[in-house]
C-alpha cells in the first residue's frame, strides 16, 4: 500500500514561499507519527523546505525525487523518478510508503494512481498560497475522520481524514 499525507486548507492550499502556510502542532505530531519507521517520498524542493536541523526527517528513509542527476544529500535516497522511489521501498519491504510532498509529486503520484490511501489534514480556513493540493475525486472513500478546534496552539481549527481507494 502506498500512502500519500498531505494538509491542505479549504481553498486547497498547502505551502507558501516554499514553506507551510500555518504551523499546527498537533498536525506536525501527526505526521511524525505517522510516517515514522517508513520510506518518505518527497521532491527536491520540498527537502529543502524542510529546516536543516531536522533533516534528514528522523526514523524515516527520506527519499528524495528529483531530476538533477548530481543532486546529493546526506543520509538520504536520490532518485529521478517517484516508481524508483517506491521500488526501493518495496525492496526493502516497507509496507505503507509515504508520498510527502510537494504540489508537483502529489499531482503526478495521484493523477498516475501510485497512491492507495491518502492521509489529508483538512485546515478549516481561507489561507494565501503558491501551491495546492486538488480535491480527491469519488473514487476516494472516507474511512476516518478526526476533529479538532482551534486554541491556543492552532490558529486553525482542522481535521484529519483519512481516504482509501
Amino acid at each position: 500500500m502506498v500512502s500519500l499525507i498531505v494538509a491542505a486548507s479549504e481553498n486547497k492550499v498547502i505551502g507558501k514561499n516554499n514553506d507551510l502556510a500555518w504551523v499546527l502542532p498537533l498536525d506536525l505530531k501527526y505526521f511524525k507519527d505517522t510516517t515514522k519507521e517508513h520510506f518518505v517520498i518527497m521532491g527536491r524542493k520540498n527537502f529543502e523546505s524542510i529546516p536543516e536541523k531536522y533533516r534528514p526527517l528522523p526514523n524515516r528513509t527520506n527519499v528524495i525525487v528529483t531530476r538533477n542527476a548530481d543532486f546529493k544529500a546526506d543520509n538520504c535516497l536520490v532518485v529521478n523518478s517517484i516508481e524508483k522511489a517506491l521500488e526501493l521501498a518495496n525492496d526493502a519491504n516497507d509496507q505503507e510508503p509515504f508520498i510527502i510532498g510537494g504540489g508537483q509529486i502529489y499531482k503526478y503520484a495521484i493523477e498516475n494512481n501510485l497512491v492507495d490511501k491518502v492521509y489529508l489534514t483538512r485546515v478549516h480556513a481561507q489561507v494565501e498560497g503558491d501551491t495546492y493540493f486538488e480535491n480527491l475525486n469519488e473514487d476516494w472513500k472516507l474511512i476516518s475522520s478526526n476533529a479538532h478546534k482551534a486554541d491556543h496552539r492552532h490558529a486553525f481549527d482542522f481535521t484529519f481524514l483519512v481516504y482509501q481507494k
